[in-house]
């Protein structure tokens, strides 16, 4: 460790130096008067990746009082707060771009609505430890060594004493946004005491800004989202109380009702409610199964050795569909794939909007059953095998309708939306199918077969691009894994693109660490990876030193981005 003046010295000999001279402060650590300085990491000119800075606090000095430190929840809350702090600090304090390309900047991992674990921001018994970027800045490749010293002595400093310290915390927001979170969790915990899948709260704001937004919609043109009395239930918090809302039950329930009345923004807040959110969101109460996944043809995906048949049999030619293969993948096989690998995955929930369903695989009405027979018909819909989803394999099914009323025939519960508002249906839709019998005939699939997880041959990975590991996101719905484009755009409940890059980086882990071994099966590989990182923390996966630009994927968006390598194989 060496003092802050051995920094300052350093800025004042390298002034106006060429670029290469800022790699003098590559892995030192510098002390300031309350924290710690660290520089693991120095870009190569100013318009590449910005350096790595690491600002640490020790806990004695950040004085957060214990009960912050109770539960994991509670950590993981602080650690997205403190990230939150520091972006806002940084547009406060900070200057910004001087000089040339990147020159100036100090960023922060972005963040969304949702409450994800990350590695911005490391929170413990021991320390406070945030990971910024920092440009460096240069006139052209000279460096511009007093404008070093503003950002290191008076423009980070400043950030620290606001973000990291107790003492300077709004503390009724911070206590608010931990509670907040937790409750979530903690509701989410107690869906299963009630046999529900999904809540959603009283009063939630579901509808967004915009198409391209994820803040809610300003309360005064929001309608507020109120369950029915009908299928109204409560829950006790400790933090809030009472709390009452809609509950979405185990087995097969439907959301109906016109167009642009709600359907599919009750939807979305259901797929993202497998995640925390932030106070204010309007959906911060709306929570969902951990493993609920959102399910949707997928034309011209790869497929590599799945099982369709209880959705997709006898094909012309005989050719099996037990360990199906396709380099383009039509919708309704696309979506038969997505199905059976959700369940590999061990998925208890469905989410499923037709909107965006190969129809053949959802439905086949009476007419066309009389034109087609049943022995030219290789598909069978997923109307005639979600009941025996549900009372074979236990597996629920949240399903948008707005045009197969046939689905009236195996509903649990339909909630109908009317002008954003919903009402219970279920009665009304029983009758209707009692009084107009659909007429069509169940068609007897194949049973769902025991789930044996599939087992990735290792050598089918390859994360080299010529002699270095080239493995990087795109945005959010593209990784780079060495040659291989994986897209991850049909990938819903993905949200943000520190996701996919913790994908990346996860899969090569995998490799090297020997978990991905050829003997293990996707959802065995899955359990060991995520349990290794529980322990040792998201950062392990990084090639070099800890990298503050992680955040949490779910196992099943890391495994449906390993079913979506074209050069995957299967033993």
């Amino acid at each position: 460790m060496q003092s802050k003046d051995k920094l300052y010295q350093t800025l004042n000999k390298i002034d106006s130096s060429g670029y290469k001279a800022y790699k003098k402060l590559q892995n030192n650590w510098y002390s300031f008067a309350d924290f710690n300085l660290g520089i693991p990491y120095v870009q190569g000119d100013p318009f590449a990746r910005p350096s790595s800075v690491f600002l640490q606090v020790s806990a004695d000095r950040a004085n957060f009082p214990d009960w912050y430190l109770q539960k994991n929840i509670r950590i993981k809350a602080v650690e997205d707060f403190l990230t939150r702090q520091i972006a806002s600090n940084i547009n406060k304090y900070v200057k910004g771009h001087r000089g040339s390309g990147k020159s100036g900047m100090i960023l922060i991992a972005r963040t969304g609505q949702e409450v994800i674990e990350r590695t911005s921001v490391e929170f413990n018994g021991k320390k406070i430890e945030a990971r910024i970027k920092v440009g460096l800045p240069a006139r052209g490749r000279t460096v511009m060594g007093y404008q070093a010293q503003d950002m290191f002595f008076k423009e980070i400093p400043k950030v620290v004493e606001q973000s990291l310290f107790y003492k300077n915390l709004a503390k009724d927001t911070l206590r608010k946004h931990v509670e907040t979170i937790e409750e979530q969790a903690i509701l989410r915990d107690k869906l299963t005491e009630k046999n529900l899948v999904a809540f959603i709260a009283n009063n939630s704001i579901l509808p967004r800004k915009s198409g391209i937004s994820e803040e809610p919609m300003n309360k005064s043109e929001a309608i507020p989202f109120i369950s029915p009395p009908e299928e109204e239930v409560e829950f006790e918090l400790p933090y809030s109380g009472k709390i009452k809302g809609l509950g979405i039950k185990e087995g097969i329930t439907l959301i109906v009702g016109g167009g642009y009345h709600g359907k599919s923004t009750l939807l979305e807040a259901v797929s993202r409610g497998v995640y925390e959110h932030i106070p204010q969101d309007g959906r911060e109460y709306v929570v969902t199964r951990k493993d609920a996944v959102k399910i949707r043809a997928e034309d011209g995906r790869r497929i590599e050795k799945v099982n369709i048949s209880p959705f997709i049999n006898n094909l012309p030619q005989e050719e099996t569909t037990e360990k199906f293969c396709s380099e383009n993948a039509s919708g309704s096989t696309s979506q038969a794939a997505n199905i059976m690998e959700a369940l590999e995955m061990g998925t208890k929930l469905l989410l499923i909007d037709e909107d965006t369903c190969a129809t053949n695989l959802m439905i086949r009405d009476a007419r066309m059953q009389q034109l087609v027979s049943k022995k030219k018909e290789p598909i069978t819909p997923f109307i005639d095998q979600v009941e025996r989803l549900y009372q074979n394999q236990g597996i629920s099914t949240l399903l948008v309708v707005g045009g197969a009323g046939d689905y009236f025939d195996v509903a649990d519960q339909v909630i109908m939306m009317d002008e954003y508002r919903p009402r219970a249906a279920t009665g009304e839709a029983t009758e209707i199918a009692n009084k107009l019998p659909s007429k069509r005939k169940k068609e007897k699939g194949q049973n769902f077969p025991e789930l044996r997880g599939r087992v990735p041959e290792p050598k089918s990975f390859n994360p080299r691009k010529g002699k270095k590991i080239k493995v990087r996101p795109r945005g959010k719905d593209t990784l780079q894994f060495g040659r291989e484009n994986i897209d991850l755009s049909y990938l819903e409940q993905l949200v943000d693109q520190g996701q996919t890059k913790a994908i990346g980086d996860m899969i090569v882990y995998a490799l090297k660490k020997d978990i991905l071994d050829g003997q293990k099966s996707l959802p065995e590989v899955t359990a060991e990876l995520y349990s290794r990182l529980n322990k040792k923390g998201l950062k392990d996966i990084s090639p070099f030193q800890p990298d503050g630009d992680y955040v949490m994927p779910r196992p099943q968006e890391l495994a449906a981005a390993i079913n979506r390598l074209r050069t995957l194989k299967i033993k």
